[in-house]
């Protein structure tokens, strides 16, 4: 204990804090040492000052720092909170949209009432730039049936012309787009007696999304932004389908004028299919399938 005390090291430290302690207890509103303090004023205020400035900055820190705390977890709750409201209002808008192509459904069996109307979602497309042919999802198991020779007419949500069944196997038909050099369909201008001519799929021209109108007559050439639909002639195709519209039109060779058309619909993004089966056809194979149940 004598060793301690005579420790210089020892002695300062002690002097510091309890002269340390003497400023604080005298820096309290009402101590008793204010009066004690008073002829040592102008040392120890500047002290008292440090002190207490020190302490107010460290709980100025500590509530920054709990209210910095605070509002991180506010942002991640309302970060959560915007995200469950924008897949909600992503789950509304999708849902508007299928109920629109509902609508637009029941519109095509209303316009033509002598076709069953099969919707198929799109599950894939061939590799090929312009997609050639896509494949949906509807075969024999949904009641669709192909007969070798025939096809049928398929159709956007809008009703515009897509292409037409190549192929039904048990789940998947393949659909062969009117871009397709393979394709060919007999149009006509959207008017009375508006003039007919062979609207078909061209290799150069699918790369721009368009097809070749060819047969034209020199005294009724099509002009451009004439509508184009289908003219019902050859009977694969129903009569007035909305094929798309003249682009361009080509009629210095007057034995061979040609025209481009630009389809209305969208191949590159097509989601939903609609074929369309000849009610008789429909019915045929109906009875097929009821027949196979049976035996």
């Amino acid at each position: 204990m004598r060793r301690l005390l005579t420790n210089k090291l020892f002695v300062t430290v002690v002097s510091l804090l309890v002269i340390l302690a003497v400023i604080i207890l005298g820096s309290w509103p009402g101590s008793p040492l204010n009066s004690a303090l008073k002829p040592v004023g102008a040392i120890v205020n500047p002290i008292q000052k440090l002190v207490k400035n020190t302490g107010n900055s460290i709980s100025n820190f500590w509530a920054a720092l709990t209210d910095g705390i605070a509002i991180r977890d506010e942002n991640y709750q309302l970060r959560a909170e915007i995200a469950e409201l924008q897949y909600q209002l992503t789950q509304r808008e999708e849902a508007a949209i299928k109920y629109e192509e509902l609508q637009e459904a029941f519109h095509i069996r209303e316009t033509f009432s002598n076709y069953e109307i099969y919707a198929a979602s799109v599950l894939s497309r061939e590799a090929d730039e312009w997609f050639s042919v896509i494949h949906v999802g509807i075969g024999n198991t949904d009641g669709v049936y192909l007969e070798q020779g025939h096809s049928f007419a398929v159709v956007d949500v809008r009703m515009n012309l897509i292409g037409r069944v190549i192929e039904v196997n048990e789940d998947v038909s393949d659909i062969l787009l009117l871009i397709h050099e393979g394709f060919q369909v007999s149009g006509k201008v959207n008017a009375v007696n508006g003039a007919t001519f062979t609207v078909l799929g061209d290799a150069s021209l699918k790369q721009q999304g368009l097809c070749l109108v060819t047969g034209i007559d020199p005294d009724v050439i099509p002009s451009v932004g004439d509508e184009i639909v289908t003219s019902g002639d050859g009977g694969l195709f129903p009569q007035g389908i909305p094929i798309g519209v003249i682009e361009s039109v080509d009629s210095s060779d007057e034995l061979n004028i040609t025209a481009t058309l630009r389809p209305y619909s969208d191949i590159s993004d097509l989601n939903d299919v609609f074929i369309m089966v000849p009610y008789d056809e429909y019915i045929e194979a109906a009875g097929a399938d009821t027949s196979d149940e049976t035996t």
